[in-house]
């Protein structure tokens, strides 16, 4: 669930203060709608009332009884932000949680936020799928009917702990936005803050894919995680990424801060570019059929192309293009103001473009600063027919590809990437 960021105030966290309420559920005799006898002082008391019963079924009536417990204390106060709330019922059913707390989004304006969380198949249990917010004042509406087939409704709160935003940690992910990617395309989920406690936070991302594949989160650095399946998504897959990491400890005093929900959509069609640096040409498969063969002209001595599968990561109708490495006055540089169809491969720049200034040389030699130049006709054809996440795997040249340099999870073995996981 995304949650708008809400504004903090400081301080520290508190230890879980754990209570277990227990709620009488039934009228004792002579009375009507007054807590069962024997119920603790300060028990919460039905919301609706029903006769009593008559002699002789009072104690049959008190044995069928709905027994509440809750894991946090009514009107608690610095309840610890990783507490997991619980309400559990004996000799009845739950009929509704719901947790909410007001919040304070980016417009400045206050907003009513709900606790997401699952309720059991037999509906005794209700469990929160995630942490809570630090410094927040959380309301608590409960429902529930015991065998005797008497509703009682309560109502509770309880205020958390406060934590400076120095100690919170923030998710971006990767995709940003729901759509249809190649079958590479990776998961990412990256913190503004590097983990310490990675099995934690782990322990809180869930993939959810139909068909269901093998597949394992992995760390690239302390602040990344990255999700990949064992072998290319199968076509058409949907894909969910949960990342349930509000109010979950990330080690030394650090605790994760809203959680987050995406997903994305695998292509119908497996299409594969795969470059021959030797030869200069790119071949498009789909679905393993070769439908395709271009002429293109890639990185020269001093400027090589590196091997390895790479990850398309984005794409631009028309974008600038300057010399990282040479500056001006060097034979070297370049600036060039209007690249077509430009498909961003490495973080370091290299890029399927059009380059009709070099024509002459493609399919015959590399004579480029890295990039996979073609006419521009035939980038256009390429940019049409690839998608962001869609593989190209180069061959043909010693440069290997740097890990981290782009989207490289296929070029680490799948043994290695599960020896990544935090939990392996």
């Amino acid at each position: 669930m995304t949650r708008p960021l809400p504004f903090r105030t400081v301080p520290v966290m508190a230890a879980v203060l754990v209570a277990l309420l227990l709620v009488g559920c039934t009228a004792g005799p002579g009375t009507a709608g007054g807590p069962a006898t024997g119920a603790p002082t300060g028990a919460s008391t039905s919301s609706s009332t029903t006769p009593a019963p008559s002699s002789p079924q009072s104690s049959a009536s008190a044995e069928q009884a709905a027994a509440l417990e809750v894991s946090v204390k009514d009107k608690a106060s610095d309840v610890a932000i990783d507490t997991q709330i619980k309400a559990t019922v004996g000799n009845g059913t739950i009929d509704k949680v719901k947790v909410t707390h007001p919040s304070t989004g980016r417009n400045g304006k206050f907003q009513s936020l709900t606790l997401p969380g699952s309720m059991n198949d037999d509906k005794t249990a209700w469990t929160a799928a995630e942490g809570l917010d630090p410094g927040a004042k959380y309301t608590m509406e409960l429902a529930f009917t015991g065998a005797d087939g008497q509703q009682v409704t309560e109502k509770r709160t309880f205020r958390t702990a406060s934590v400076s935003v120095k100690n919170e940690v923030f998710p971006s992910v990767t995709p940003l936005r729901d759509g249809t990617y190649g079958v590479a395309m990776p998961a990412i989920i990256t913190f503004d803050t590097a983990i310490k406690d990675k099995k934690s936070i782990e322990q809180h991302l869930v993939v959810t894919s139909s068909p269901q594949q093998e597949g394992t989160w992995y760390w690239a650095n302390d602040k990344e995680v990255r999700y990949r399946p064992k072998s290319y998504w199968k076509p058409g897959t949907t894909v969910k990424v949960s990342a349930n990491i509000n109010g979950v400890k990330a080690g030394k005093g650090l605790y994760g801060q809203t959680s987050r929900t995406f997903g994305f959509t695998i292509r119908k069609s497996k299409v594969v570019d795969k470059v021959d640096l030797k030869k200069s040409t790119v071949k498009v498969y789909e679905n393993d059929k070769l439908i395709k063969t271009l002429p293109m002209s890639a990185g020269k001595e001093g400027f090589v192309t590196r091997s390895g599968t790479k990850v398309i990561s984005e794409k631009l109708d028309s974008t600038r293009m300057t010399s990282e490495t040479e500056s001006v006055g060097n034979p070297e540089y370049y600036d060039l103001a209007n690249v077509q169809y430009a498909m961003r491969v490495t973080q370091t720049g290299e890029f399927f473009h059009a380059a009709p200034w070099n024509a002459g040389n493609m399919g015959k030699r590399n004579s480029s600063h890295g990039c996979v130049g073609m006419t521009t006709d035939d980038a256009l054809w390429l940019y049409r027919k690839n998608l962001i996440g869609d593989p190209a795997e180069f061959t043909g040249s010693k440069r290997t590809l740097d890990q981290g340099n782009g989207w490289t999870d296929w070029n680490v073995s799948w043994d290695k990437i599960k020896e990544k996981s935090a939990l392996s």
